[in-house]
This record gives C-alpha cells, structure tokens and sequence, in this order.
C-alpha cells in the first residue's frame, strides 16, 4: 500500500524521529506530536502521519498525556520502501 503522506522531506524526517525514538505524541483525538521535548513544526503533517496509520501511541494513556511514539508496520514500511527491480 502506498502511503503519499511519507513521501514528502519532512514526513520522512518526522518518521525518522519517530524510529530514534525522538518523538511523543499526545493521546487525543487530534494529536500533537513532539520532537526532542519541542513541538513540531507542522502539526497538520504529523496528525497526518498518526491517522494514516504510520504512527502509533507506544502504550495506553490518558486523554492529553504525552506518550513515546512508534511507527506501525505501515510507517516502517513508508520509511523504507522495498528496492524497485
């Protein structure tokens, strides 16, 4: 599956930080992710990557805690696209 969102720079930097485990991200329904305790530079961008499906909370918590971010098997999968033949 094709994620359009990934492919621009700064998706990827955001995915990136998200696999050095740089980033959070806040549990709500509209989240907002952090970088290196900063708050991104393209909220849209990163609420983008969350509903996608290309980044997940790590673990469970409650509504407007910060929690570490992961990337879901479709965000690793846009971050390292398979080698075309």
């Amino acid at each position: 599956m094709e994620h359009r969102i990934a492919t621009t720079y700064r998706a990827r930097a955001m995915l990136r930080a998200v696999a050095a485990g740089r980033a959070q991200i806040t549990c709500s329904r509209e989240p907002d992710m952090f970088v290196d305790g900063l708050p991104c530079c393209d909220q849209a961008a990163a609420r983008a990557l969350i509903h996608a499906g290309l980044v997940r909370a790590a673990r469970l918590g409650v509504a407007g805690e910060r929690v570490p971010a992961a990337l879901s098997a479709e965000g690793r999968s846009a971050l390292n696209p398979p080698e075309a033949a």
